[in-house]
């Protein structure tokens, strides 16, 4: 028998009542509570469920609600504006819910990628796995911690994008079938797309360093096509979009064509930070993509401009889990002096210029449009 939450509760975007969307403004304040609050709601109705099966999943919601509970919501904010940009209402709550669950689709897919790269910390507090671990500690529990973490891991990523398909579903039934229909299409293929894309970075991390280097080029392109760059803003365009009716088809190519090049660029800035940025502003360890050996555009490029004993030192530093301040500072050189930096630069600079050109291309609605541009800027002169 499915349990009925206790009288009263009812799940309602009301949570979200006062938000305004600013097309001058699509990361606003008032736009990113309003995902919290959606969310926030969301979690509770779900954490009313977990407490029937019983006290042990505590920590489950309690990770969730660490991961959700942070952010950019860029993904969100996409899937609003796509919908602006078609003709539709931002200020539309269920649309705004429907957006909000792409966020969890991305913690669940943070929390895999965690577990997966070894990651210690996310968003500037320890990874799932390794709170998990701590608790195992804590508890003085049979077995191994790490086996905890990852099983615990595995599974709170696994509830995190069933609940992202259950709050869309939710958000779906207040629009017509068709627009749903449409809707639940693209949802479909961006989760089939960012775990393929997933599949493919994996591959590559695992791949021999001997092989042809502009192949690896290539490959990393395919990579932030459809581990980033679908997911993180084309296909929430779309989705946004199909709440609205299907688009005129130079509206669609117009999305999908800004989509690709701003989501491409969006990728090489955030590899870009994975070795260049901040740890204070980033969350993550300073260098920890070069700890995990992540095999990314940046760090393809620099392989095929290199050779000798640069390339032997730059193979060996790259992957190294227990690289220190010194071996982080070596890569960086290398990488910089190849000129692979400054490649991916111009990469982000041509990439974020065809997409704002791409709108030119389609009859966008002005809210829509300027909202767009704006998430372009933000997307691509980030420091975090």
């Amino acid at each position: 028998m499915v349990n009925v939450p206790e009288p009263g509760f009812v799940w309602t975007t009301d949570v979200a009542h006062g938000f305004v969307a600013d097309p001058e403004d699509p990361l606003s304040a008032g736009f990113r509570r309003a995902v919290d609050a959606v969310l926030t709601d969301f979690l509770d109705r779900q954490g009313y469920e977990l407490e029937q099966v019983g006290p042990e999943l505590e920590p489950v919601l309690e990770l969730a609600r660490t991961f959700v509970g942070g952010g950019k919501r860029l993904r969100p904010a996409f899937c609003l504006w796509g919908h602006a940009a078609a003709g539709g209402d931002p200020d539309d709550r269920q649309v705004l819910a429907a957006a909000a669950s792409l966020d969890l689709l991305h913690v669940s897919a943070l929390v895999h990628d965690d577990l997966m790269d070894g990651s210690d910390t996310r968003r500037g507090v320890p990874a799932a796995h390794r709170q998990l671990e701590a608790r195992h500690r804590a508890s003085g529990w049979r077995g191994s911690p790490a086996a905890l973490g990852q099983a615990g891991a595995v599974l709170l990523g696994d509830l995190l994008l069933m609940w992202s398909a259950e709050m869309l579903d939710v958000a779906l039934q207040h629009f017509g079938s068709d627009q749903a229909g449409l809707a639940r299409l693209v949802a479909h293929q961006m989760r089939t797309e960012v775990a393929s894309g997933q599949f493919l970075d994996v591959t590559a991390s695992f791949s021999p360093l001997d092989g042809d280097p502009q192949a690896a080029v290539d490959r990393a392109h395919r990579v932030v096509e459809y581990k980033a760059a679908r997911y993180t803003v084309t296909r929430p365009l779309e989705l946004g979009a199909m709440l609205h009716g299907v688009p005129e088809r130079p509206l669609r190519r117009a999305l999908e064509a800004y989509g690709s090049h701003v989501g491409r660029a969006f990728q090489f800035r955030d590899d870009e930070l994975g070795v260049f940025g901040d740890e204070a502003v980033t969350g993550k360890p300073a260098g920890d993509d070069l700890r995990e050996g992540k095999q990314t555009l940046l760090l393809a490029e620099t392989r095929a401009r290199l050779t000798g004993p640069a390339l032997a030192r730059l193979d060996v530093l790259v992957g190294d889990p227990g690289l220190d301040a010194d071996g982080v500072q070596q890569a960086r050189g290398l990488i910089e002096s190849s000129g692979a930096r400054a490649r991916v630069d111009a990469l982000i600079e041509e990439h974020g210029e065809r997409g704002l050109a791409a709108l030119d291309e389609g009859d966008l609605h002005p809210a829509g449009r300027t909202a767009l541009e704006r998430l372009a800027h933000a997307a691509l002169r980030r420091d975090h």
